[in-house]
């Protein structure tokens, strides 16, 4: 059960060799990352790389998946009698290859600031207290399968919602995310969101904070802000945007980072397909958001907010 992380592939030479050009080529390569790195004030001297590899942490992810759902996301030939065995030496696989991704985001945040050294204790720490956290971590995931199947009339079983359903793909990759950025590795953990979204259509930033038994239905096109704070049982459907109305900016003209800017969805709140609520508007408790609807205000618990009370609103507010 040996697995590798970020082996590269193999290349085979053509029998017949094409003249590509390719000393040329290179040279403006060069030249290109030279006028780049420049610009940008870096200075690599005889560094090697030090960012994270995507190839190696959607590895990592898989196997830590594998992991926490051994019998229904690991290897086919698993049997019972050798689970925990399979769990254990998957785990030291994937969090030693996990621990040369945090040291590389780790020397490349130092780098940004300035600052030299080695973090391997730094390092150590946090995917220790990464690895200390995946059995509540798949309890909470036991909570979202549980909350896709029983909010869902086509699911048969818990066992092909968390086999087949994108929503869970996501939240899975979310849950393994969100804890990464919590821990100041907002890097790696955007990695793992984005391989996510490209699997899924889904695009949640780790930074949003989601509560239990969350189930996104079919998924597709579905956002999630930054900031945004979701309660427990929540569920939305494709299409729907948790997204920010504007961008604030600084003295000088930049964005400013980091401000609560997206909505907050409390406990019970149903979203349909579609809708897109922008800002930081709180979503009251017990709500239900329909289909398509545009909402930048916030709404009391018990709202039942569709198109055409939203047009009834403001059609009695222009009288």
């Amino acid at each position: 059960m040996s697995r590798s992380f970020d082996q590269p592939s193999s290349l085979t030479a053509p029998a017949t060799a094409v003249d590509w050009q390719l000393g040329r080529i290179v040279g403006e390569l060069r030249e290109a990352r030279a006028d780049w790195r420049a610009s940008h004030s870096r200075n690599l001297d005889q560094r090697s790389r030090e960012l994270p590899s995507r190839r190696a942490v959607g590895q990592i992810v898989e196997a830590l998946s594998g992991a926490l759902f051994p019998m229904r996301l690991g290897p086919n030939d698993l049997r019972a009698e050798g689970e925990d065995f399979y769990v254990g030496h998957t785990l030291d696989a994937a969090l030693n290859a996990l621990l040369h991704q945090v040291r590389q985001e780790l020397r490349y945040s130092a780098r940004l600031q300035g600052e030299e050294g080695e973090r391997e204790e730094t390092a150590r720490a946090l995917v220790q207290d990464f690895a200390m956290a995946l059995p509540a971590l798949r309890r909470l995931l036991d909570k979202d399968v549980l909350a896709a199947y029983k909010g869902d009339p086509a699911a048969r079983s818990v066992d092909e919602v968390l086999l087949c359903y994108p929503g869970i793909l996501a939240v899975i990759h979310h849950r393994i995310a969100h804890h990464l950025y919590r821990a100041g590795l907002p890097l790696l953990a955007r990695i793992i969101a984005e391989i996510a979204h490209s699997a899924t259509g889904i695009d949640i930033h780790p930074g949003a904070r989601i509560g239990t038994c969350f189930f996104i239905d079919h998924g597709t096109g579905v956002v999630i802000g930054e900031t945004a704070i979701i309660g427990d049982r929540v569920r939305i459907y494709q299409a729907v945007t948790l997204g920010a109305k504007r961008f604030p900016e600084d003295e000088s003209g930049n964005l400013q980072k980091g401000q609560p800017r997206h909505p907050i969805v409390e406990d019970d709140v149903v979203i349909y397909a579609g809708a897109t609520i922008l800002g930081r508007v709180t979503i009251g408790q017990g709500s239900t958001i329909g289909g398509n609807v545009w909402l930048t205000r916030s709404v009391p618990a018990g709202s039942n907010v569709t198109q055409a009370n939203l047009q009834n609103h403001l059609d009695a507010g222009a009288s």
